[in-house]
């Protein structure tokens, strides 16, 4: 007697695929991305082919997030030193025989031209996590000293390009992990009091410390304007202060509801100097108004929210490090974007997630939000 077995339809075939896909995050992910789009439409009809490749780009994005989440965390936990030695030997050839362009050398010519700093942004929150992982239950002081030497390393060498944005986000993905690791607050504490009294001083002495000739020897003449001209944008309305200016009046601008959508005054004038890149938020306020940053902002604080839930829930101790430093660093991301086109930070050249035009910054965060979903796979595999 024969048996006849049913075949299988094709979502049977690939359901295993999307099985324990974390759907908040998703949902998520979607709405920004959606919210993305509609800002780069509105704020871009008129910028050439920018809204076609930034959809492009997240369509890389989303394939590149969909291989990442199939990675489980023991997988992505064997890339971590590989990933790691890999990236600091970049940046030492970049520090050798990189290329230079605009006054900094930042990228690599490898038959294809590469800028292994973005590497850094995903392979140290990886090392980091895979130190504390092997020293778990027998942490000491000096395994905090060798995080920070692990830290500190591709951050010098990547501010030596000079490139101080990507420095901030190396470092805050770096710093996020140690301190989820269990770092001590009588080490926290006094770091931080140091910055608001260094950040006090530099206000008090803005005048005579911004004088032109002043040199700051830490930092390079571009970093020093760009703190100068934070301090006070309007010594130089039309030169160094004019995209901090135009960013606010455009904030400013959009009041409670906004101009509207594509009306857009001070965007479509060109006034906003990178409208599409680093100060899309400055249009994106213009034209949506206060309503419409506040849902912005709360859609990025459910992100991190969720990010935080998957990171105290995941099953490992390398696998909740890790998913605190992504979750941190997209905070970071929006936060810095937002906080420089405001003119409450220094402008460092971040582009704003899901909203800003950018292929590399989109498909680090394809990997970031990946490994989130990685980890929440993980743990409900595990529970099934």
């Amino acid at each position: 007697m024969a048996v006849v077995f049913d075949k299988p339809t094709l979502w049977q075939r690939i359901a295993p695929i999307f099985q324990g896909f974390d759907v908040p995050l998703m949902l998520g992910v979607f709405v920004m991305a959606g919210v993305g789009l509609m800002t780069m439409y509105s704020v871009g009809f008129d910028h050439g082919t920018r809204f076609v490749s930034h959809g492009r780009n997240m369509i890389l994005a989303a394939g590149v997030l969909f291989l990442v989440a199939q990675v489980p965390p023991q997988r992505l936990m064997a890339l971590a030193v590989p990933m790691y030695t890999l990236g600091v030997a970049l940046l030492l050839a970049v520090f050798l025989f990189g290329i230079q362009k605009k006054g900094a050398q930042r990228w690599l010519n490898i038959g294809i031209v590469i800028q292994p700093s973005e590497l850094m942004k995903v392979a140290m929150p990886l090392m980091l996590a895979w130190w504390f992982q092997r020293r778990e239950g027998q942490l000491k002081p000096l395994d905090f000293v060798v995080a920070g030497a692990l830290l500190a390393i591709p951050a010098a060498l990547i501010l030596k390009q000079p490139d101080l944005g990507t420095t901030l986000l190396v470092l805050a993905s770096g710093l996020a992990v140690i301190f989820f690791a269990g770092l001590s607050w009588k080490l926290i504490v006094p770091p931080v009091l140091i910055a608001v009294i260094g950040i006090a001083t530099l206000i008090v002495m803005e005048d005579s410390w911004c004088a032109k000739g002043v040199d700051w020897h830490i930092l390079h003449e571009y970093q020093r304007q760009r703190v100068c001209t934070l301090l006070d944008p309007f010594q130089d309305p039309l030169g160094k202060g004019f995209h901090i200016i135009q960013g606010m009046i455009a904030i400013g601008a959009g009041g409670v509801w906004g101009k509207g959508f594509m009306q857009g005054t001070q965007t479509h004038l060109e006034f906003i100097p990178e409208r599409t890149t680093d100060f899309i938020y400055a249009a994106f306020s213009e034209e949506f108004g206060l309503i419409g940053t506040l849902g912005l902002i709360m859609g990025f604080l459910f992100l991190v929210l969720r990010g935080l839930a998957i990171a105290a829930d995941a099953p490992t101790l390398f696998a909740r490090l890790l998913a605190g430093a992504m979750t941190i660093n997209l905070f970071v991301y929006a936060f810095v974007n937002m906080g420089m086109v405001s003119g409450i930070l220094p402008v460092v050249g971040v582009p704003l997630p899901f909203i800003s035009y950018g292929g590399t910054a989109m498909v680090t965060l394809g990997v970031g939000l990946g490994i989130l979903m990685s980890i929440a796979k993980s743990k409900r595999l595990m529970q099934s």
